[in-house]
């Protein structure tokens, strides 16, 4: 089996600068530079959802002034139009946070893959993660959606060439659960950020807290 591996895992010659995606996703090749090509395209993925929630955070900023400025001028009804614009945006970067730190997770996962047993076991949480956040923020950016599904189908070919060179049984239940459990993480750990980064909406009383809701 170490010789199958040695040679499905390494390719014979460095791949040409063109070869993308699309590429990889031919059913042929090695297993090593294709799964390469995964986690930089999940890294150009993690890219634009910073450049999304960089817009988003000057969005956000934008529209919370204008909020506090329709309270200094006693216009309560264009406070809370601005403050329910803020409300949304901000869920939009928690979405985007959170989808972003998942990949992130994903990403640093892959980079440990040294045989086909960590591919199998690694790769059924990821693609249950990705397929996920595909689908969350397939409705923010649909580009991005596109793309992670075309990850999905490369990371799904690659565990399925996997599983059967080294002859593992793939465990769905087992990497569900640790799928689950980083969508989790990033959810909390999302929350927190932007708690810390964004001011309360300063608006009193139970319109406030409806707002923050």
């Amino acid at each position: 089996m170490s010789r199958d591996f040695a040679s499905n895992w390494e390719e014979k010659k460095e791949s040409s600068a063109g070869e993308r995606l699309r590429e990889a996703l031919r059913p042929a090749g090695p297993l090593k530079p294709r799964l390469d090509t995964a986690v930089r395209s999940l890294q150009m993925q993690v890219q634009r959802l910073d450049q999304i929630n960089g817009r988003l955070n000057e969005r956000q900023k934008v529209m919370f002034e204008k909020v506090v400025d329709a309270i200094k001028r006693h216009d309560q009804a264009r406070a809370s139009i601005y403050a329910n614009e803020v409300s949304e945006i901000r869920k939009m970067a928690k979405l985007i946070l959170q989808s972003r730190l998942a990949l992130e997770s994903i990403i640093l996962r892959l980079g440990t893959v040294s045989d086909l047993g960590d591919i199998v076991s690694q790769l059924v949480p990821a693609t249950s993660v990705i397929s996920t956040v595909s689908k969350s923020i397939g409705t923010v950016t649909p580009e991005v959606g596109a793309e992670m599904g075309q990850i999905i189908n490369l990371m799904s070919s690659i565990m399925v060439e996997a599983s059967q060179t080294g002859n593992y049984t793939v465990n769905f239940e087992t990497g569900n659960e640790d799928a689950q459990k980083v969508l989790e993480e990033a959810a909390s750990v999302a929350e927190r950020k932007l708690k810390e980064e964004f001011p309360d909406l300063p608006l009193s009383g139970s319109q406030g807290t409806q707002q923050q809701g």
